[in-house]
Formats: C-alpha cells, structure tokens, sequence
C-alpha cells in the first residue's frame, strides 16, 4: 500500500468519527471507536536494541555498541531481525486480544540525538557524537525495521526532535539554544537524512525548549521538518512533554493551551494525558476542526500503513518461534564481537584458549546482567556474562569468578562490605596467572533520569568521567601486585581509568553494553577466536582536561570535530590482531552532489581481519568554522591475510560542505581533502596505531 492509498483511507474513516472521537485517537493509548469496528492501539513500544519491555526477544548490542561496529550494513540486519521478533510478538497479542502498552507495532526508536557530552546518561542509547556515523546508522536501522514490502513491517522513529542532549536534571525546563550553525551542521543533520534516506514514519519531540519553544511545540516542526524536508509522517511527544509545557516550561497558562500550542504547531499524538485537555480547548476554539482531523489523519495513515485495517493482515504468518531464535542469536554474536574495541594491547592478546592457567575474572560487570542490557530493552532466553564466556571459551582454564566490588559504594550499605569484596577479588587476582578485571558502570546509576545522586552521577548524567572510587581503589591495587592484568570495560559513555591504570594495564577492550551474548563475544576475541574490528562512536577525553559547561550547546571544544586539545582515544580508533595498508586512493569521478572515490585495502598482517575503512573530508572556509574533519565514508571489509579488495565510495558533497552563519551550505572557498584510513587521520589516532591515512587532495 502506498502512503497516498494509505491516508486516502484514513480520512474516509476519520471522516466518520465526531470530534470527541477524533480527540481520542491522538492520545497514545487510543481507546476503541467499536461502533466503527477500531480496535484500542497503544502507541507506546520500545525497541532500541531489540524488543524492549515485553517479554523474551533478542538483546542485541545497545546503540552506542550497534555504532562502535561502524558497520551500517550489519545495523540493517539487526532491524530487521528486532522487526520479526515484533511482528511475532504482535500476532500472538492480537491472537490474544492483548492490546495493551508495549503490544504495538509503533517503535519510538532509533534515538539519534548526537552524544556532544561524554557525561550525558543517556548516551548509550545514542549513535556516538558524529552527524554523518548517525544518520547512516539511523538510516539502516529504520529500512530494517520498517522493511522494503508492501507494507510497513514496524514503524520507526527517530527521537529526540531536535536539540537535546541532557542534563537530565534540567531537561524539562531547559532551553537548549545554539546558532544556525551548529544548528543545521550538527543536530539537525541525522534527522534530515533519517527523513529524506531513511523514509522513517515518525518523529518525537524533545521535552526541553529550543529558542524558547518547547520542542513539541516549536515553529521547527513544520517549519523544517514538514515544508523543508517534506516529513510526511507523524509526530509525537515525548512522555509527558505536553504537560511540561504549562507545567514547567510556563509556555502556556493552561494545560488545555499547552495542548493546543503543541496541536498546531504539528505535534500529532500525545504520549502522557496532556490531550485529554483539547475538548476543552476545543471548546475555547484554542483549537479548530481542522486541526484535529489532520493530526487524526496522519496518526490513522500510519495504522492502514502497518496494514491493522487489512482483512489478512501482513506478516501474520511470522511465528512465535522467531522470539530469540538461533539465526537472532547468531547475528547477535556477530554484532557484538564487531562492537567490541581493543583499546590497548602490549602483545598479551591474544591468549591461547588451550591455556591451563589460573584466571581470575573478577569486578563489578564479571557476572552483572543489567550491564549485558543496557536499557530499554527485553528480555533474552539467555545471558553469557564475561565469567561464563572465560569458562565457555577458555575450557582448560581455571576460571576463578568473583565480583570483588561493586559499582559504588552505597550499594553495598556498610564500609565494611565493600572492604570484604574487595578483598576477595583482590585474593583472586594475586593467586591467578591472569587477572581480567571487569569494570564500568550500568543503568542503574547511567541512565535516564533515574534519580541516583551522589559525588559520582547526577540524575543519570556522569558528575566526571573517572570510575567510582571503589572500581578505582581496587583496580589500582590489583595492577600494584599483579603482572598480568587485562581491562574490559562496560559502559555506555568514555570512561578514563587514569594514568596508573592505563599504565599497567597490559590489554583494555571496551565492550560496552554488549548485548545478552557479550560476554562471550568479549572472552572469544581474548582468545583470538576473531580479531576485533570495534572502533569508537565517541572521543573518550582525559577527565583531567576541562569540558566545556555541560548546558552550553555550543560545539566549540566539542567532539573530534572540534576538539582542541589530544585526546585520550580518538573518534574512529580501534586496534586489531592483523594489519591493513592503503594505496592507489583517488578520486574517480565528480557529479553535481558527490564525489566518486576508490582506494584498495590490503591485508598485511597473518590473520583474517575485518578492516573499517574510514574516508574523512578536510576542506576551509574563510566565512565560517569548519570541523578538523569529518567522517563522510564507511565500508567494512573482511580480507584474508595478503588479500585485497578494491573499496568505492560515493560521498555525497553534503557531508563536504562548510555551513554558514545563517545554517546553509555552501562549497567551501578554501582547501578541499579526502583521507582513507582504518581512523581518523590525527596525529593521536597514527601514534595509538602506528598506520597512516592516504590523503587526495581535491583542491
């Protein structure tokens, strides 16, 4: 069915609902018009990494992980994996006449807010820091899970709609405001190319303001995203962000203006009871006829387009089975064994999985489930923590497992508990060959608005970017006494582990939040099982250095886009057990939009490896900022060893372009470059991997 069929029948019905009837249906938990045959539909479902808060499905890699695989081909099949699973869950609930929260097919997913600010809690959820890494991950999320067919598979969204990326404290009387600059060259981009590429169903808005506008009621909606992008479909609010609007915002000087000011500004359904209020505003004519129908006809548009209103419903056939099948399993192993980043390694990795030694896998995330998890998400029919990877893996070892601390302190409720796990870990490490220490955070305390408050974590967001001091105390120990030590991080943000962990430490892998297989996923690439190909979505800063102030929206200081001091770990860095060389990169053609380039990849070290071939654009301007540079190309290329692979590229000249006060783009005037590479061409990311990028000089 096609949208212009789609909406041709959703106004013949709606055209056949009173007002009253109308109202109704744009609140997220539309009730049943049963004197027209409409079932209640529930609006709200989740699925960011996997179906989320439902029951059993496949916890894959959480987004940011999904983004350190720099493998957009590999984000699509993960979609359309998420998109079977809710499908199946679907039909069972319809069979049911189940129809309640976190039933439907409305996804309110992929999050495609840029992570500007490494202590933002919600973070992990994100794509990294990078408008062009998250638009393409965007994009092929949203073709997995709405599918090529006739029918919408699921229905996508992107959120948040459109400057907003914490504090968490303050996002619900925040004003996010930054030039048009910033505007249209960082935070708006995703969204344009998750619309225009992407064909995504809907948009939520953000809770905070931008310019003074709360964003569900902002002049942006149909401003840029209706009339300059042509978004055809529907926009909703986040949870509860109407009611913010008269509440928090004092935008409006009533509850049934806030609903009208979010109502005509295009803001279609309300998830929260804000709409409730728009019979009263419609009886204060704050709000027309007009108004309602088109926001009820938008919302229906997507329902006949997901097929709900078909006498054989598409994709019914799609079993129950496919919950957390094998095929999902396998798939989610491979997702997060490319999501994995081998941050340093001194040659200790890696190890011999024939290897009777004694290894001590030990720390708060050695057996911690919820840091599989990350947040928003399901439930998977199993869960391999890092302890039980090590004894899957490693089957002649002796695998000692302890969590030998928490993540911090309070959780134990006495000092004197903590020093008791912290001892034990401490022993097992000092008894063991090999220590693998397994440190970071989980949602409990980063996250989204979850209340934790302490010298550490505010409300979600990070107070700092070192661990907490129990991590911390232990793991300097444990590096004091013990020779072999191997980190593995788990966490959704950049963490620094300090100079004297770093130092001793003689491998670190981030894992991030890895997915129900990812502790597997983790002890296989320490055995060398594969070799790791994960690179970082996000610069990972020294906590030392200043940030800029976390309100200010500004990108200046910002990102490897436009960081001014070295960082830690660069944007795009991540080590691998072979190596890869560049030649012949040149440019092969040139149209009014975008550049054809080509380079070959080859494998000069003695393993198999999959290469993450990077193409960044240094171009100036004289009349604005331009970023140092910026991502505009990606392929994953797998390479036996001695092999090469010509790689193609066409880069859309969007991505080259200098962004002028005023948010246009324009050619810049200046310099115009492309690099290729396994990272970004800066001095720390050639230093860290002891490669160089291949540059072609445009002009």
């Amino acid at each position: 069915m096609n949208r212009q069929e789609a909406e041709q029948r959703a106004r013949e019905l709606v055209g056949k609902m009173t007002v009253e009837e109308k109202i109704s249906q744009l609140r997220y938990d539309s009730p049943a018009v049963e004197r027209l045959g409409i079932h209640e539909y529930n609006w709200w479902n989740e699925a960011s990494h996997g179906v989320a808060r439902s029951g059993m499905a496949t916890v894959f890699p959480h987004a940011i992980a999904l983004a350190a695989t720099f493998d957009p081909d590999l984000i699509g099949e993960v979609g359309d994996a998420v998109s079977t699973e809710g499908r199946a869950k679907y039909n069972k609930s319809v069979e049911w006449g189940d129809r309640d929260i976190y039933k439907g097919l409305t996804y309110w997913t992929p999050n495609i807010n840029i992570f500007r600010d490494p202590r933002w809690g919600r973070g992990q959820e994100t794509f990294g820091e990078d408008p062009f890494l998250t638009a393409q991950m965007g994009i092929h999320y949203i073709r997995g899970l709405q599918g090529d067919g006739e029918f919408l598979k699921a229905s996508a969204c992107s959120k948040h709609f459109a400057v907003h990326s914490g504090p968490e404290p303050s996002r619900h009387t925040f004003d996010a405001n930054v030039s048009d600059h910033d505007l249209y060259e960082t935070y708006l981009p995703a969204f344009e190319w998750t619309v225009k590429e992407g064909g995504v169903s809907g948009i939520m808005g953000a809770y905070n303001r931008f310019r003074g506008y709360p964003c569900c009621a902002m002049p942006l909606i149909r401003d840029v995203l209706r009339d300059e992008w042509g978004f055809e479909g529907y926009f909703v609010s986040d949870c509860g962000a109407i009611n913010d609007i008269y509440a928090n915002h004092k935008f409006s000087k009533s509850l049934p203006a806030a609903a009208a000011a979010a109502l005509k500004a295009g803001c279609n359904l309300n998830c929260g009871e804000a709409y409730r209020h728009l019979v009263e505003a419609y009886e204060e004519d704050l709000v027309s006829d007009e108004d309602i129908t088109e926001a009820a006809v938008r919302v229906y548009t997507i329902r006949f387009l997901l097929g709900e209103f078909e006498e054989k419903r598409p994709y019914s056939d799609i079993p129950h089975a496919k919950l957390d099948c094998p095929e999902h399993r396998d798939l989610n192993l491979k997702a997060a064994r490319e999501a994995m980043v081998l941050l340093k390694n001194d040659g200790i990795l890696p190890l011999d999985p024939e290897t009777d030694a004694t290894i001590a896998v030990i720390g708060p995330n050695a057996m911690n489930q919820i840091a599989l998890e990350g947040n928003y998400n399901g439930m998977a029919s199993e869960y391999v923590n890092p302890a039980d990877g090590f004894r899957r893996v490693f089957k002649n070892a002796r695998i000692r497992a302890a969590k030998g601390c928490n993540i911090w302190s309070e959780h134990y409720g006495s000092w004197a508990g903590f020093e008791n796990m912290r001892s034990e870990g401490v022993a097992y490490a000092k008894e063991a060959d090999l220590t693998v220490l397994c440190l970071g955070l989980d949602c409990t305390i980063e996250g989204e608005e979850n209340g934790t408050k302490n010298e550490f974590f505010d409300d979600g967001d990070k107070r700092t970017l070192r661990l907490p001091d129990t991590q911390r105390k232990m793991a300097e120990e444990i590096c004091a006494s013990c020779e072999n030590v191997i980190m593995l991080l788990m966490a959704g943000s950049a963490i620094d582990l300090g100079e004297t962990i770093t130092g001793k430490a003689r491998a670190i892998v981030d894992a991030w939040y890895p997915g129900a297989l990812g502790g597997l996923a983790a002890a296989e690439l320490m055995a060398g099982l594969y070799s790791p190909s994960g690179r970082l979505p996000v610069t990972f800063y020294r906590d030392s250095d200043p940030l800029p102030a976390f309100e200010d929206y500004n990108m200046k200081g910002r990102t490897y886009r436009y960081l001014e001091t070295p960082p830690l770990y660069p944007f795009g860095y991540g080590l691998c057990y072979t190596s890869f060389d560049y030649s012949g990169a040149r440019l092969t053609g040139e149209s009014e939009t975008s550049y054809s380039a080509a380079v070959t990849v080859t494998n000069t070290g003695k393993r198999a490896g999959t290469e993450k071939v990077q193409v960044y654009a240094e171009y100036r301007d004289s009349r604005t900022p331009t970023p140092n540079f910026q991502l505009c190309g990606l392929a994953a290329v797998e390479l036996e060893p001695g092999e090469s692979r010509e790689v193609t590229f066409d880069i859309p000249k969007y991505w080259v372009s200098a962004v002028l006060a005023d948010g246009t783009r324009a050619e810049p005037d200046g310099g115009i470059a492309l690099w290729f590479g396994g990272h970004q061409p800066d001095e720390r990311s050639e230093a860290l991997t002891g490669s160089t990028c291949r540059k072609v000089v445009i002009r």
